[in-house]
């Protein structure tokens, strides 16, 4: 098969191989393909391995030989899966993958919420400890996270995954779910309805897909619910979060801390609400939470069972 890679850097920058996949066929390797070099190196791939490609269906018409799209991610809404389908195309994701890595920034990023732990190693760096009166100093509040209440809207595996991470912590624990999941309580881990997340949680973190129901569902309105001073942690996707809202919120002090991994419109645009919040307390960073050596090794290699199932004729991770 003629196997084109569209993505590559970002999933592999270097440090990890595309070898896997020369079994199945001739691989041409492309860091990055704009909108505009799409149709010219699809136009005789039978396999197209990518990301964030728009596969709608004129990207699809460009790919008559075309027959999987091999996405190098857990999320699939950049494909028309209904043109693929109708087009005969399978594609397939990499689900699970990077659990535990973005569990970890979930944490991290709480963690820097509530300790600071950059800014304060930067003052000592700068030499402010040797400036001390005292043996010790800080700048910032600094919050205990033992018995606060974590919310986690969506309890799939990573939302379980983090849950498990509070609970090492002392933090009791409550979620919401699109379906009941009692398997996944106990041990101070209770399903809640999504309102009573929202005003009892002291700290909120999104765990859910990017789809119509929960595009902005963090939105004024359902800030406006949360306890005063709460703090909101987003590496899911940045639709799920009105961005103003979340300013606005900072600013009066409704929300005591935002964190994201993520945000609406990937890489951030100079004009992003959130680059108006610097003075607040704020914490975001450029999509990293999947993308650890670990997690990219399995990726990739995931990927490469895909194609070859697919080869084999066992299509797997088959998400139309």
């Amino acid at each position: 098969m003629n196997i084109v890679v569209l993505e590559g850097y970002v999933n592999n920058p270097g440090d990890l191989s595309w070898d896997a996949l020369k079994q199945y066929g001739t691989v041409t390797v492309y860091d990055r393909t704009s909108r505009d070099e799409l149709a010219v190196r699809v136009a005789d791939a039978d396999v197209a391995v990518s990301s964030k490609v728009h596969w709608d269906a004129e990207a699809l018409s460009w790919a008559p030989n075309l027959k999987l799209i091999a996405l190098t991610s857990t999320g699939y809404n950049v494909v028309d899966l209904a043109a693929a389908r109708e087009r005969g195309v399978t594609v397939s994701n990499v689900p699970a993958y990077s659990t535990p890595d973005v569990a970890q920034m979930t944490f991290a990023l709480i963690l820097e919420l509530c300790l600071h732990v950059g800014y304060h190693s930067e003052l000592v760096m700068d030499g402010a400890w040797t400036k001390a009166a005292d043996f010790s100093f800080w700048k910032t509040p600094l919050v205990e996270l033992q018995d606060k209440t974590l919310g986690i809207v969506g309890m799939g595996s990573i939302g379980q995954a983090v849950a498990r991470i509070a609970r090492a912590f002392g933090m009791p624990v409550v979620f919401a779910n699109h379906r009941p999941k009692p398997e996944a309580e106990g041990d101070g881990i209770r399903q809640v309805e999504f309102n009573e997340l929202l005003s009892t949680a002291d700290f909120i973190s999104l765990h859910v897909p990017a789809t119509p129901e929960t595009n902005n569902m963090m939105n004024a309105e359902s800030i406006s619910h949360m306890k005063d001073g709460a703090m909101l942690i987003n590496t899911a996707r940045g639709s799920l979060v009105d961005e103003q809202a979340v300013v606005d919120a900072l600013h009066s002090g409704k929300l005591g801390g935002f964190a994201a991994d993520v945000v609406s419109v990937e890489p951030m645009r100079s004009d992003n609400p959130l680059l108006q919040a610097k003075d607040a307390n704020i914490v975001v960073t450029p999509h990293i939470a999947w993308a650890t050596h670990e997690a990219r090794e399995r990726l990739l290699n995931v990927v490469a069972a895909n194609v070859g199932a697919y080869a084999e004729g066992h299509p797997q991770n088959v998400v139309n």
